[in-house]
């Protein structure tokens, strides 16, 4: 198959894997702060988290059982049920049975990010990380911007009732596509054994620092994320605004990020783009933090440090899933790659949920100016976990 029919498929189901995120991270904060929810408050919708994390525990069973293609459907007919049921717990009661729902609607997304992760693993041949992860990485955030801030236009009309009846919808209409794309198949030997070959993944020399590298590197956007959106809120932004240009200009910003980050790798390669790429996502944070120290910048003040965290964002991506694609074995790549993506939502998780408590203690400023910090002492363990990369050309074509 050729590369860019490849990437047609990859963006495909990288929209698909995008859209559950830019629910959780775009749409459910701004409708909990609407509603009069406080800070720490939105703070705990971190905790749901714990879902991209905990994946780990079941990723075997879909090494193991079925094909990669039903699982990621399954998970979006399970997220579309899930939003149904949210539609009909009651605007702004947030109750069990509405923590309830949205647990099991992250649990669906953790569940088909295993599956599609695992299946671009499989695709991709050596040498196509570069611009595989810059495809994924924009058409993830295609995704998000779907979410994210087409259906932030749609409360002022329909309600959120309605507009997480939409949602439901397109989860819906994602999951019917899923088929149209080609079956990787899974090595009968990867079926029948899964923790012995991880086990002896995990003994590889280097590898505690690389558990702590992937724990640390991206730890500053995933600690910061939750109070973005609200910020947006409490400096004044209507819904349509965030929509328009937290998220939809953001994304142009990511894509354009992305696809350099992906220029960047194919050419220096993975480790050199490491060091380089990650030094420009410590900054983005900086960005934001400038931005709510200096409110008499204005509007202009917040629009450009959304713009410069989106780019640098993309470029960290590029490297980083590049080096998470790298290190993984092809035949084992669901349960290695959900372990990796699981240290990295676990580290950014534990630090996201009392990120409402913080902010409200210490102001928005200091608190972004914090997480940038978090992700500086990843690069103390980035010589040695870049040993697991192996030999890379100086530059590539």
């Amino acid at each position: 198959m050729s590369l860019r029919r490849k990437l047609a498929f990859v963006a495909l189901f990288y929209v698909i894997e995008g859209f559950p995120m830019g629910m959780y991270r775009g749409v459910w904060p701004v409708f909990f702060r609407r509603h009069d929810a406080s800070l720490t408050e939105i703070g705990w919708l971190s905790a749901l988290y714990a879902a991209w994390w905990a994946k780990v525990l079941w990723s075997p069973l879909i090494d193991r059982y079925g094909e990669r293609r039903q699982w990621i459907a399954g998970g979006l007919v399970v997220m579309a049920g899930a939003l149904v049921g949210i539609a009909g717990t009651g605007v702004g009661e947030r109750s069990a049975l509405l923590w309830l729902l949205l647990a099991v609607y992250c649990i669906g997304s953790a569940t088909q990010d295993v599956a599609i992760d695992a299946w671009s693993i499989g695709l991709a041949d050596r040498g196509e990380e570069g611009p595989f992860n810059s495809m994924k990485a924009t058409a993830y955030r295609g995704g998000m911007l779907i979410a994210s801030s087409g259906l932030l236009f749609l409360p002022r009309w329909i309600g959120w009732p309605g507009t997480f009846l939409v949602g439901a919808a397109l989860s819906a209409a994602l999951a019917a596509s899923v088929f149209t794309a080609p079956a990787v198949p899974v090595p009968r030997a990867s079926r029948e054994q899964t923790v012995v070959p991880l086990r002896r993944w995990l003994s590889r020399d280097g590898a505690g620092a690389v558990v702590l590298f992937v724990m640390l590197y991206r730890v500053g956007d995933a600690a910061m994320g939750p109070m973005v959106s609200t910020f947006w809120v409490d400096r004044g932004f209507s819904d349509e605004e965030i929509g328009l240009v937290s998220h939809l200009v953001g994304t142009y910003a990511y894509v354009a990020g992305a696809i350099a980050g992906g220029v960047v790798v194919r050419r220096v390669g993975i480790g050199r783009a490491l060091w380089a790429l990650g030094a420009f996502a410590l900054g983005s944070n900086l960005g934001y933090a400038a931005a709510a120290a200096w409110p008499e910048t204005g509007d202009a003040g917040v629009y450009a440090a959304a713009l410069f965290e989106s780019f640098c964002g993309g470029l960290a991506s590029a490297a980083f899933l590049s080096y998470l694609m790298r290190i993984c074995d092809r035949e084992h790549a669901a349960v290695q790659y959900a372990l990796l993506t699981a240290i990295y939502a676990l580290a950014g998780s534990l630090l996201a949920i009392p990120s409402g408590w913080i902010t409200e203690r210490i102001d928005y400023a200091a608190f972004f100016a914090l997480t940038a910090a978090l992700a500086a002492p990843a690069f103390l363990f980035l010589p040695r976990a870049r040993r697991w990369i192996g030999r890379e050309p100086a530059a590539a074509d």
